[in-house]
C-alpha cells in the first residue's frame, strides 16, 4: 500500500499537476493540505474519474485538507476533538478516515508566524489537541498515521542552515515539545534515515532561489504508531514535484506500507 502527504497551495490551482502525479505515482491513499477551496468546491468529479474517492474539510480560505483514497473511505472525522478556535474560528485543519486496512489523518498545523503573535501560542495548542485526538489510535493494534505539513522541523538538521532561524517559529524548543508530545502517543516518523535520502527537505520557499539552492526544511511528516511502522518499506520525498513552473512550495512524501 502507497501512502503519501502533501500541501499542494491550492487543490483547483495545482488539479492538472496533481492528476499527472496520481498517475505516475499511483499511491493508494493522499493526504494533502491547504486544499485553499471550501468542502463543496474540491474537484471530487475529476478525481473520482482518476479512481479516488474523496473526503474533504475546506472553509474556503488558506487552509484545508482531503483525504483520496483508492482502497476506500470509510468513518470520516472532520475537525479534532477540543480543536482550539483562532479569531473566533474552528479552522479546517483536519481530516481522519479509514482507507481499507489504515486509519489516516490529514493533517495542516497552524504556522504560529511569529514567536510574538496570537498564532503561535494557537499553535502549540493545535499540537496538543492533536495528541489528544490521535492517542487512541496511536496506542492501538490496528494501522494508523498522522500525516501532514506539522510547521515544525524536529531537529535543527531537518533545515538548510539553522543560524538562518534565529528566534522564529518552526524550530523553538516549545514547538519541538509539543511535537515530541504527539509521538509520545504511540507515533514516530517513519522516514527513515537508511533509505533513500539522509535528510530529505519537503518544503522550499518561492523566494530567493531557495529551491535551487536547496535552502530548505523538512516539515512535512508522517508519524505512525507500531502496527504501522513496522509494516514501512520504503518512504522518499518526490522532489521532482517542486520543480518547474506552477510548482507547490512543498514536495510530495511518500511512503510504502506492506499491509
Amino acid at each position: 500500500m502507497r501512502v503519501a502527504t502533501w500541501n499542494i497551495n491550492s487543490l483547483n490551482a495545482r488539479l492538472e499537476r496533481l492528476l499527472a502525479w496520481l498517475e505516475t505515482a499511483a499511491p493508494d491513499v493522499v493526504c494533502l493540505q491547504e486544499i485553499k477551496c471550501a468542502t463543496d468546491a474540491v474537484p471530487t468529479e475529476r478525481l473520482e474519474q482518476a479512481g479516488y474517492e474523496v473526503a474533504a474539510n475546506g472553509d474556503g480560505r488558506w487552509n484545508g485538507v482531503a483525504i483520496l483514497s483508492k482502497a476506500g473511505i470509510d468513518q470520516v472525522e472532520r475537525g479534532l476533538a477540543g480543536q482550539p478556535e483562532f479569531d473566533g474560528r474552528t479552522e479546517a485543519r483536519a481530516i481522519a478516515a479509514t482507507c481499507g486496512p489504515l486509519r489516516v489523518w490529514s493533517v495542516y498545523v497552524p504556522n504560529g508566524r511569529d514567536v510574538t503573535h496570537d498564532h503561535y501560542p494557537y499553535k502549540l495548542a493545535w499540537l496538543s489537541a492533536l495528541a489528544d485526538a490521535a492517542a487512541p489510535a496511536a496506542a492501538g493494534s490496528e494501522p494508523a498515521c498522522v500525516m501532514g505539513d506539522f510547521n515544525v522541523c524536529p531537529t535543527d538538521e531537518d533545515l538548510w542552515d539553522r543560524a538562518e532561524w534565529p528566534g522564529t517559529t518552526h524550530v523553538t524548543e516549545a514547538e519541538r515539545k509539543a511535537l515530541a508530545a504527539v509521538e509520545a502517543t504511540g507515533l514516530s516518523d517513519v522516514f527513515p534515515r537508511a533509505l533513500k535520502y539522509d535528510w530529505p527537505f519537503t518544503f522550499w520557499d518561492y523566494r530567493n532561489l531557495d529551491f535551487p539552492k536547496n535552502r530548505g526544511m523538512r516539515i512535512d511528516l508522517a508519524l505512525a504508531n507500531a502496527a504501522c511502522r513496522d509494516t514501512v518499506t520504503d518512504a522518499y520525498v518526490d522532489r521532482n514535484e517542486r520543480k518547474g513552473k506552477g510548482a507547490s512550495d512543498h514536495a510530495p512524501l511518500v511512503v510504502d506500507l506492506d499491509l
